[in-house]
């Protein structure tokens, strides 16, 4: 256990593995870790301090996966971020989001529908706390940080099940 979390696991939602043509939306993904906390009176700030400072935290999301001395977290350095970057929104403005997105003028394979179902937006319907990481600025983002077209994330506090859930939402 770091920080008082502890990684149970982690599923990464390619949708490039669920259309014929991977110009059509293949270059989006979801990567979702979750980590289980056991400190009953521990507040959402703490859960989020803990979370930064886990070696789970440190990825790229580029391919170079959790690098236990990564400088990175997905387009910023990661010495930038802190829990005072992240603001509570609500389920439907994280379902709005994500679902924008996702773009609602795109058909979505069903398969792909079902498993963010699954494993994102039931997470979201279920979480006590939401938060979303705020847009760093220029200056915060490392030396090829812009990859990525999209970055999105989410932090779900989830105390009935004891977890929390990193969502990052991305292309690239």
């Amino acid at each position: 256990m770091e920080n008082g979390l502890a990684h149970e696991d982690s599923v990464f939602i390619n949708f490039r593995r669920y259309v014929r043509d991977s110009k059509e939306h293949g270059y989006r993904w979801v990567d979702i870790k979750r980590l289980r906390f056991f400190a009953e009176s521990v507040d959402d700030r703490e859960l989020l301090a803990a979370l930064v400072g886990h070696e789970q935290f440190r990825d790229d999301y580029a391919g170079g996966g959790v690098l236990p001395d990564g400088p990175r977290h997905g387009p910023y350095w990661l010495r930038l971020i802190t829990p005072d970057l992240y603001e509570s929104i609500s389920q439907e403005k994280a379902v709005q989001i994500l679902r924008e997105w996702v773009d609602p003028l795109w058909d979505v394979p069903t398969a792909l529908e079902t498993d963010l179902q699954q494993e994102v937006f039931a997470r979201v319907a279920a979480a006590d706390g939401i938060y979303c990481l705020r847009e760093l600025g220029d200056e915060a983002i490392h030396d090829w940080g812009r990859v990525h077209d999209s970055f999105h994330e989410f932090v779900l506090v989830d105390r009935a099940a004891g977890q929390v859930t990193l969502i990052v939402a991305a292309d690239d």
